[in-house]
């Protein structure tokens, strides 16, 4: 069902131009139709602002679910911001005071930048847990990406993140660990994901908590899991929302910073994402970097066009049966919230009637 443009968000136009179905607000559509107003704090730096915008509308946009979609940006005034960032917030996204008197049905949390060694250290860290716990009491379901599954996990279970030493990175097959959750029906047993970080917690620190793990992945550990009511807080470690070149905008991002001399070693490409013939051009074009730089010369534009053409996107589908499946669940218990007769009486420790 549509997204609805209830503010002049450029993220409405863009998704627009892509194909995504978008009603203007004053056209907007009641009669049964439900409303589903669905917030979505976006916490990442302005560089990645729009993009983690695009990326979310885009899932929840694209959910079969009977309904109309009200999307409720906010952010952090805690996240440093340059002006342009500043001015797209101030013009497009909402106050999180805003937020809790009108109410939201489901919250999208995204990841953050991080500059401490310690989650706790960052200045985002007491508003955003302020926001965890509100949502908890007050929000059906909240799914955490990320960077906010770590925070959630450290502040909340007593759980803190790893560093891997080197950065997981890149697409990886998963499977499902437990397939009778509704957050998994009708999704395929094995897909890939994408992954970008340098954090990980375990699957082990996921079950000692008392949270469940839904999807797992042998080389790049716990993707999917859920909290200890099964559906309150859901957990992502990867980014299923990724475009599918959001990995080579990263990984030309990260060969920029070599080139500039802001990063001392040469980027490794992202796992599983390019095929041979890529890898093989990529190869080439850090040889004439290496070289140039050894010069004194210009380094060589960035091979941009002749990798798209061929990277492939395996994920997709699998992240958009997951939306569905996640806002459908949202759909039934609000539902049930608002007493509609064909629905029995929520238990708040077993909300889904899985125990």
């Amino acid at each position: 069902m549509p997204l609805v443009a209830n503010s002049k968000l450029p993220t409405f136009k863009r998704l627009e131009e892509i194909g995504e179905t978008i009603i203007a607000g004053d056209n907007a559509i009641h009669q049964d139709i439900r409303e589903l107003h669905i917030g979505l704090l976006n916490m990442m730096p302005d560089s990645a602002l729009s993009a983690t915008e695009r990326q979310f509308f885009r899932l929840v946009g694209e959910s079969n679910q009977i309904a109309q979609f009200y999307m409720h940006p906010f952010t952090l005034a805690e996240i440093p911001r340059g002006e342009d960032g500043r001015a797209h917030v101030n013009q497009h996204y909402e106050t999180f005071e805003t937020i809790k008197q009108q109410g939201l049905d489901a919250l999208i949390i995204t990841g953050a930048n991080v500059t401490q060694p310690d989650l706790a250290m960052e200045p985002f860290w007491q508003p955003l847990d302020e926001i965890i716990e509100w949502a908890y009491e007050n929000v059906t379901s909240t799914l955490c990406s990320c960077l906010t599954t770590h925070a959630v996990m450290q502040a909340r279970y007593g759980q803190k993140r790893h560093h891997m030493g080197t950065k997981r990175w890149g697409i990886y097959p998963h499977y499902l660990v437990e397939r009778d959750h509704p957050l998994v029906a009708g999704v395929n047993t094995r897909f890939d994901i994408p992954h970008s970080r340098y954090n990980n917690v375990s699957r082990e620190q996921f079950e000692s908590a008392g949270l469940k793990v839904l999807v797992e992945s042998t080389e790049a550990g716990v993707h999917l899991a859920v909290s200890e009511d099964l559906f309150r807080i859901v957990f992502f470690q990867g980014h299923p929302e990724y475009d599918i070149i959001s990995l080579l905008k990263e990984y030309k991002r990260e060969v920029s910073l070599f080139i500039n001399g802001k990063r001392k070693d040469y980027p490794p490409v992202p796992d599983n994402y390019f095929t041979q013939q890529s890898a093989a051009i990529l190869e080439e074009h850090k040889s004439e970097i290496i070289n140039a730089l050894a010069s004194g010369t210009a380094a060589p534009p960035f091979p941009e066009t002749l990798i798209t053409e061929n990277l492939d996107n395996t994920w997709h589908d699998t992240a958009e049966a997951v939306l569905n499946n996640w806002i459908g669940t949202v759909y039934q218990l609000t539902s049930m919230q608002r007493n509609r007769p064909f629905q029995p009486h929520i238990d708040p420790h077993d909300p889904l009637g899985l125990k």
